[in-house]
């Protein structure tokens, strides 16, 4: 029984991936085809002038299609294809605005690397695309000859009484016929998924960059990463001195004025000297209350203590949006990776009751595949957008440092889901987990 299923299911994937090397065949490469021959016919028009407003706008599509068949080749052969185009300059609106989006693709060496894949997918992509499912289509001829197929074709002399190499002209024949057929078709089904996954290969080796030019793209990455890293070190210890010369260090002063005004009244006016001590002691709780929030805020004692998982939870609580957390995580992860996910985390729930004016929020962290993964869900008005802010921004330049990104997915109406990603492991050798699928909610 297990053995059928497991045939069955062969079988199913099979002729689901010569499906999808049909599909890749008739639509994608005819759009390869057709998008090619846009791309040379406008960039060889740019000399004219036309060209270079009508260039970006191809491009563009290209940029399209080959990021959609890196989709493709991730969701259908799990096959990752790198994506590693220029970032955007800042670009001005108008004519002047498309001449220099014009020169920034055309000055990017990916925008090459797609032109290049296009003939390749047009011709290399197209021979293996099709293959499968046109195995298992002419195979399909086989079986049709041998129920009888062949007698008309035979006596009216046409030519597609030939299959494959041998003409049908008995029903001898007929039936080595469809023996054939179903050995291109099993054959066709059995090769579609390798083949498919080759397709995806084919597109990766054509769409990635070089060695040499991946190592400088990622050094550049590293550059910038640092120097966001460095910047946000910069900003954070010039907000804790704003903050502990604003606050605490102002408060210990006026405490230091008030006990010298003390020492003079004790005697003269004992009742003014005591009103002076009690404004004293209320000003070394408030001190002492501003210290332990601004501690709080460059490393919360319960994420020193207890993880981030109990970390989130305490903030969740003390967040006046009304919050559901699940937790999957190992028992601790190391002291900067986790003080960046809390930081991200609190960020993103400070945005979703600021900006988004949302009632709920959901928050799931989970470790998977040396990855750490947070997802916060709320039920706000969207529009959330890494570049109209500062905050988001910040989050993202504090992930870089640990090759972590953010991922947000905000339509106008909400609700919007923010994904963060940091590469990391667990220390130690083992995984004490937190109880699966612990849920802490607050109604507040």
């Amino acid at each position: 029984m297990g053995a059928t299923t497991g045939g069955t299911m062969r079988i199913l994937a099979g002729l689901a991936a010569a499906g999808r090397g049909l599909l890749l065949a008739v639509a994608s490469t005819a759009a390869s085809i057709a998008l090619f021959c846009l791309a040379v016919v406008w960039i060889a028009l740019i000399p004219l002038g036309v060209g270079a407003l009508v260039t970006p706008v191809v491009l563009t599509g290209v940029r399209a299609h080959a990021g959609w068949r890196r989709r493709v080749a991730g969701t259908w052969s799990r096959v990752d294809v790198p994506v590693s185009y220029r970032p955007r300059p800042p670009i001005q609106g108008g004519i002047i605005g498309q001449l220099q989006r014009c020169a920034w693709m055309l000055k990017d060496p990916q925008t090459w690397r797609d032109l290049r894949w296009l003939l390749v997918d047009a011709s290399a992509g197209l021979a293996l695309a099709v293959l499968p499912p046109g195995l298992v289509a002419h195979g399909t001829i086989g079986p049709l000859l041998a129920g009888g197929l062949w007698r008309p074709l035979h006596s009216s002399g046409d030519d597609a009484r030939w299959f494959f190499f041998f003409a049908v002209t008995n029903q001898t024949r007929a039936f080595a016929a469809a023996a054939l057929g179903l050995v291109m078709m099993a054959l066709g089904i059995w090769l579609a998924p390798a083949i498919l996954k080759g397709n995806a290969l084919l597109t990766r080796s054509a769409l990635s960059p070089s060695r040499k030019r991946d190592l400088r793209l990622r050094v550049e990455q590293l550059t910038e990463s640092r120097s966001e890293a460095l910047d946000t070190s910069a900003a954070e210890l010039r907000r804790i001195e704003r903050d502990l010369h604003d606050g605490a260090q102002a408060r210990l002063v006026a405490m230091g004025m008030h006990l010298g005004a003390v020492e003079q009244l004790l005697e003269r006016d004992p009742e003014q000297a005591k009103h002076l001590l009690a404004q004293v002691r209320q000003s070394s709780a408030d001190a002492l209350h501003e210290l332990r929030d601004l501690v709080r805020g460059i490393h919360p004692p319960v994420l020193a203590e207890r993880g981030l998982g109990d970390a989130v939870r305490a903030l969740a609580l003390r967040h006046p949006l009304r919050s559901e957390v699940t937790v999957d995580l190992p028992d601790r992860l190391e002291a900067p990776v986790e003080s960046a996910a809390y930081f991200a985390v609190s960020e993103v729930l400070t945005n979703a009751a600021k900006h988004a004016e949302a009632e709920r929020v959901s928050i799931d962290l989970c470790h998977q595949d040396g990855v750490l993964r947070v997802l916060v869900t709320d039920d706000g008005q969207g529009g959330a957008d890494p570049m109209g802010g500062t905050g988001l921004r910040g989050v993202e330049r504090r992930l870089a440092a640990f090759d972590g990104v953010l991922a947000v997915n905000s339509p106008r109406g909400g609700p919007t889901v923010i994904a963060i990603e940091i590469p990391c492991q667990p220390l130690g050798d083992h995984r004490t987990p937190l109880p699966n699928g612990d849920i802490a909610t607050t109604n507040q």
